[in-house]
């Protein structure tokens, strides 16, 4: 069985305060691109976890490994669970601010899911995902969404138009810790209920507007991203530009598949060192 563990991208990222457990209040509409990891389960007895791929080498120790973790909190959820041998593609950047390591980990309770007819919602799975990471509830259903709190409250499904992206991480890994430390955020106050606009021109319109509260502080910690970003404003047909997550992925937006296709190849030939995909997100 395979899953594909798709990127997720934070379109908008807003740092409501930090919480008195140290952990940080978000508001973020997240959408997933075209690219990402690819996670296979072989079903069996005993788990295991083996991991290939390009940047493999970046993913740490396989005993660390979301995969692992995410397995082991839904055997504790559901009696008997059958496991098996997972074999992890990993293609995208390692501590890159795509969630790579979270949706790898919702892949695998997808196939989990699978493997022991339990349906796609669940309770089970959404209790598995919270216990995993903050990202991995908002993969575990990879379509757009806002997220709210520390990851845990999601909305519905968004009727987000397909967006035609190109991203860029520059071969820098930045940890989530340090940015949200260089961001010293004041402490939270109390969170109204959450109202995030649904119509396709409101979410449009929201992006436009938005920021990465995030993007500041990741620039001080890798100056970097400052050169990405530069770099991407200056090509043709973009549109907007924008740091996904805690960095150092940045991502530009253009009209037409042609022009972020375009875009790529101008960056691959001037900076053969970043790491750069032409895709589409959402829709």
């Amino acid at each position: 069985m395979r899953e594909t563990a798709p990127a997720k991208v934070n379109l908008t990222l807003r740092v409501l305060g930090r919480r008195a457990d140290g952990l940080h209040e978000i508001e973020s509409l997240v959408a997933f691109a075209g690219v990402g990891d690819a996670l296979t389960l072989t079903p069996g007895d005993a788990l295991a976890l083996s991991v290939g791929g390009p940047t493999a080498a970046a993913a740490g120790d396989v005993a660390d490994n979301l995969v692992l973790k995410a397995a082991r909190a839904l055997a504790e959820c559901v009696q008997a669970l059958k496991l098996g041998r997972f074999t992890l593609s990993k293609r995208l950047p390692v501590a890159a601010g795509l969630g790579g390591g979270s949706a790898d980990a919702a892949a695998a309770l997808r196939l989990l899911a699978r493997a022991n007819g339990l349906a796609p919602d669940d309770a089970r799975l959404m209790h598995a995902a919270r216990s995993t990471g903050a990202d991995v509830p908002v993969c575990l259903d990879p379509r757009p969404r806002f997220m709210r709190g520390v990851g845990d409250i999601l909305s519905d499904p968004l009727d987000l138009q397909r967006l035609f992206a190109v991203l860029v991480n520059p071969g820098v890994a930045v940890a989530t810790r340090d940015v949200f430390a260089a961001l010293a955020a004041p402490p939270a106050a109390q969170a109204a209920p959450a109202t995030w606009p649904r119509q396709t021109a409101d979410l449009l319109d929201e992006i436009a507007r938005g920021r990465n509260d995030l993007e500041e502080p990741a620039i001080e910690l890798e100056p970097a991203i400052a050169n990405v970003l530069a770099v991407l404003r200056k090509l043709p047909g973009c549109r907007l530009v924008r740091m996904s997550g805690s960095g150092a992925t940045c991502f530009a937006l253009f009209d037409s598949s042609r022009a972020a296709s375009a875009a790529a190849r101008t960056l691959r030939v001037g900076y053969p060192s970043w790491w750069v995909r032409a895709t589409t997100l959402g829709g």
